[in-house]
């Protein structure tokens, strides 16, 4: 026996793989069952052109074996074995993969692939082994060959013997250090994790010796240790299932198995696509938000799975961000994959695969808002904010795709509407789509603002949320029909308006004097065509409106952020009158009464008085 050395690498590339590529040490099980299963594969392509192998799938399988005491781990198959060649190529050239030669040679069939399509997963046992020894027995061939390496100073290849066709992988785990522990990868509930986490779904049984515990015969209560086979591993994953054979239960249980959250998901979206690029996918809506949803610590993207291996537990690639409360998974046998499963090159092939499941989503919203109304407000009531983000966000780019699946409190309906069903119920007469802002539904209905509006028998849409004048003003126009705020300047209703016009001009002197008292605080002081029956009201011009304002004003590094703000006075209303009486008689009282409709208009607004003390006061001014 000769010590032979690698042929394409030195010992540093050997120390950069196991240090920078893999981020996590127990990836190396991970790698060794996807070749072992890789190898079963093998034989499964051979007995489909040769009639001298029967392909019985019962016979073939994986054995993970920990042994504590010679602080060893064997990974074992039944597959296709490696002649000395086959260990020489495979294994003497680092990132020279035999799979994946083997994969452009065969078409993929019977839902079979293979899975290692790259040669330097094996070498991630290096990362919690000293010494790593394969004994591998060919199909072709009537003996078996050892390969054992210490690193990457070189490895070694000797005659060896082994009964059954198939592959042993032998791995001399490391001794504990102060800074890390290797036992874990000879413990079986950590060995057990590892299997259930990235190779649960691996099509051939991944089987380990289980300790178990039962009543010593002839005992009451004394009980003995035993070890029992068992297999690990599902197998066949649920979304590789006919639709017609899984319940809603199954999808639930699935949901609860995989720790996506503790609430009910509300719908489920199962996927099969096998066209220009084939993936399964089963994707979850879910019934209520992540505690930590809103914060840094939160994660949005699907697990992603190569042929039923996981890749990622998050690929944030895979969604975006308006959808990234959506759970699941993502399984796919076309992916590119890089030197490692862990560095995922995001080709054409992942963003087919995202755009296909954005469009799967919002059907699936548009589904819900059409046949199952009151699944969707749930969802809504949960996730809606985050939509409306998605239409404010990049620019409004994402606003086609999200605008439809908005929902607003209506005034006349009594209940959340679409945009489309309030363009549907709109008058022949009405030019634009009619929205108020507040912090509730109860404040916005007491608006004074929303007098003419509603008394022309126009629907009013009620905004609660901080996004959505943001979101509306981003959409701009939805259906030809301009959004305009009830405290818009310009409302655009031919009102019975030529009393406030010829108001406005006779007592232009008193709204001149009103408007100089408040220079620095409104824009300008009018007779209103909006008030009906309250006194004074604000209305804004320009593009800033007063809640967008407050909104603004919340935000860090705000600045002094101002709505242009007019005070509107009916004049139809008593307090009116007071006005002018004063103007004429008594300037003192009419500075008063000026301070006080404005700081009426403040209340109305939700905004702050600057100085409470000074309006008390004056409302016992008035009192005296």
């Amino acid at each position: 026996m000769s010590k032979q050395q690698f042929k394409a690498e030195s010992k540093r590339l050997l120390e950069m793989m196991i240090n920078s590529i893999y981020t996590q040490r127990e990836i190396f099980l991970r790698e060794l069952i996807s070749n072992a299963s890789d190898a079963i594969d093998k034989i499964y392509y051979r007995a489909l052109t040769d009639d001298s192998i029967v392909f019985d799938k019962d016979n073939y399988y994986i054995k993970v074996i920990a042994d504590k005491d010679n602080r060893t781990l064997t990974i074992r198959d039944t597959g296709i074995g490696m002649t000395r060649e086959e260990l020489e190529n495979n294994l003497g050239i680092i990132a020279k993969s035999g799979s994946l030669a083997f994969k452009n040679e065969n078409e993929s069939k019977d839902g079979h692939d293979i899975i290692g399509q790259f040669g330097v997963g094996f070498y991630s046992a290096f990362m919690v082994a000293d010494r790593v020894t394969v004994i591998s027995r060919p199909l072709d061939g009537d003996g078996a060959f050892k390969w054992e390496s210490e690193g990457a100073d070189g490895y070694s290849i000797e005659s060896a013997e082994k009964a059954e066709v198939g592959t042993e992988i032998i791995l001399k785990i490391k001794a504990n250090t102060e800074d890390d522990s290797y036992d874990e990868f000879l413990e079986e509930y950590r060995l057990r994790s590892i299997i259930k986490k990235y190779s649960d779904f691996i099509r051939y049984p991944i089987k380990m010796d289980v300790s178990r515990s039962r009543k010593k015969e002839g005992t009451e209560d004394e009980y003995e240790q035993y070890e029992e086979e068992q297999t690990i591993n599902s197998l066949v994953p649920i979304w590789k299932k006919n639709k017609s054979e899984l319940t809603t239960e199954d999808y639930n249980n699935f949901y609860n198995e995989k720790h996506y959250g503790f609430d009910t998901p509300i719908k489920h979206i199962h996927i099969s696509v096998d066209g220009a690029v084939r993936y399964n996918a089963i994707l979850y809506i879910p019934g209520s938000m992540p505690f930590d949803y809103y914060t840094k610590e939160y994660e949005k993207g699907l697990e992603l799975y190569s042929s039923g291996v996981l890749i990622m537990n998050k690929c944030a690639d895979l969604l975006p961000d308006y959808f990234s409360f959506v759970k699941g998974l993502v399984d796919s046998e076309d992916l590119s994959l890089n030197i490692s499963r862990e560095m995922l090159q995001h080709d054409r092939q992942l963003k087919l695969i995202a755009k296909n499941i954005q469009s799967k989503i919002k059907s699936q919203f548009q589904s819900l808002l059409k046949d199952e109304r009151d699944k969707y407000e749930e969802f809504y009531k949960a996730f809606g904010r985050q939509l409306k983000f998605g239409v404010y966000s990049d620019y409004g780019m994402n606003k086609e795709t999200l605008q439809d699946l908005l929902l607003f409190y209506s005034s006349k309906e009594k209940k959340q509407v679409t945009l489309d069903e309030y363009i549907a119920s709109m008058p022949e007469d009405q030019k634009y789509i009619y929205y108020a802002s507040g912090e509730s539904i109860e404040r916005i209905e007491k608006l004074p603002q929303t007098e003419l509006v509603a008394d022309k028998g126009y629907e009013i849409l009620y905004f609660t949320d901080d996004i959505d004048e943001f979101a509306i003003k981003m959409i701009g126009k939805y259906k030809e029909k301009e959004f305009k705020s009830v405290s818009s300047g310009d409302l655009g209703i031919e009102a019975d308006e030529k009393d406030a016009k010829d108001e406005g001009a006779e007592n232009n002197d008193l709204f001149e004097a009103m408007k100089s008292q408040l220079s620095d605080k409104v824009k300008n002081v009018r007779a209103s065509k909006r008030l009906k029956s309250h006194p004074v009201c604000f209305s804004t011009e320009g593009e800033l409106t007063i809640e967008m304002e407050k909104v603004l004003k919340q935000m860090p590094n705000a600045g002094d952020v101002k709505a242009d703000k007019v005070l509107e006075i009916n004049v139809n209303h008593p307090v009116f009158q007071s006005l002018k009486d004063a103007y004429e008689n008594d300037k003192t009282k009419l500075e008063l009464y000026t301070t006080l409709l404005y700081h009426q208009a403040l209340l109305i607004e939700g905004l702050p008085i600057e100085d409470p003390v000074a309006f008390t006061n004056d409302i016992c001014k008035v009192m005296v």
